[in-house]
């Protein structure tokens, strides 16, 4: 099934939470929490992220940039 666009989802793969942006084909393209650069997925490879996933994804980005280490 494939996600809304916009919903945040879980790349199994990897562990990363990405938000839905599209379909390239038959792959699934996901943007990290805050923006960047896009990758591919199998749809049979995501899963929705919980709220908590999303709080920590969000909070991993904001720190990050509080650092520095983003632009």
């Amino acid at each position: 099934m494939t996600p809304p666009i916009g919903s945040y989802v879980v790349d199994i793969r990897t562990g990363k939470v990405g938000r839905f942006m599209g379909e390239t084909g038959a792959r699934l393209r996901l943007r990290p929490v805050g923006g960047g650069r896009e990758w591919e997925c199998d749809p049979d490879k995501v899963r929705p992220a919980t709220a908590a996933e999303r709080i920590s994804a969000t909070t991993a980005y904001v720190n990050a940039r509080s650092r520095g280490e983003l632009p």
